[in-house]
């Protein structure tokens, strides 16, 4: 469904992202692990255009979205739930989800809220409460309900658990493993990289900007000495042990 290959992207004269190469499958969930300042924001904005790359090419769904814009993108079927995400604050939870489902006809939109409502119970008891006024694990849920107005192919969740107490951990890790079970196709970038291998697919290691290794999720996770080489000495590690298992 998606092909990255050999992308470089830059900030200005500081390159961000080197010469990276990654493919994600339908049906998928993939994950992106490393350290802070690996690329792997980069990576997902570039991919959901962004920002633009210096070189290489992007492929979804047998398309050449390099140098796509964002609201084509969403509208040939992908979407992204950013760092921090970014909700409208002064908009209610229900005002946030009808303004990402713009891309849906009426009759689509309304079912559309209804799903949202089914999955995500919790915002449907916020359902007019302003989304500056939610906790952490809320608007992250927020968050990826508004992505999936849109009814995307592939998913972007960069960061889903950052900030969030233990036991809002545990909830978007199962949400995650809901949408995957579901099929849904995930490309997640998430610094608790214990928990995201454990469900994921396969995934890639990045560092300083580039691929390091691939693999099944497993497999890496397995590999105790590329993990705390990697992932435990830039603090991931301990970042980590502190969630719930």
């Amino acid at each position: 469904m998606l092909e990255v290959s050999h992308v470089t992207t830059r900030y200005g004269a500081i390159t961000a992202l080197h010469d990276a190469s990654l493919v994600v499958r339908e049906g998928e969930l993939v994950a992106i692990v490393g350290p802070n300042g690996a690329g792997k924001t980069t990576l997902l904005n570039t991919v959901a255009g962004l920002l633009r790359p210096a070189t290489g090419s992007i492929l979804f769904d047998g398309y050449d979205i390099t140098d796509a814009e964002p609201a084509r993108l969403v509208r040939k079927g992908l979407a992204l739930v950013p760092e921090h995400r970014r909700l409208f604050k002064d908009l209610t939870v229900e005002e946030n989800l009808r303004l990402a489902g713009c891309t849906a006809t009426g009759h689509d939109r309304r079912q559309r809220l209804e799903e949202a409502a089914e999955l995500f119970p919790v915002l449907r008891a916020k359902w007019t409460t302003s989304a500056g006024y939610l906790s952490g694990g809320e608007a992250q849920q927020l968050a990826v309900a508004r992505a999936l107005m849109s009814n995307p192919r592939l998913l972007l969740l960069d960061e889903p658990t950052l900030g969030l107490a233990p036991t809002m951990v545990d909830i978007v890790f199962d949400l995650l493993t809901r949408l995957r079970d579901q099929g849904r196709t995930m490309l997640v970038v998430e610094q608790n990289a214990t928990r995201v291998l454990r469900l994921a697919d396969r995934a890639y290691l990045f560092r300083s900007g580039r691929v390091v290794t691939s693999g099944t999720g497993a497999q890496l996770a397995a590999d105790t000495e590329l993990f705390d080489t990697f992932i435990g000495t830039d603090g991931i590690g301990s970042a980590t042990k502190g969630t719930a298992p």
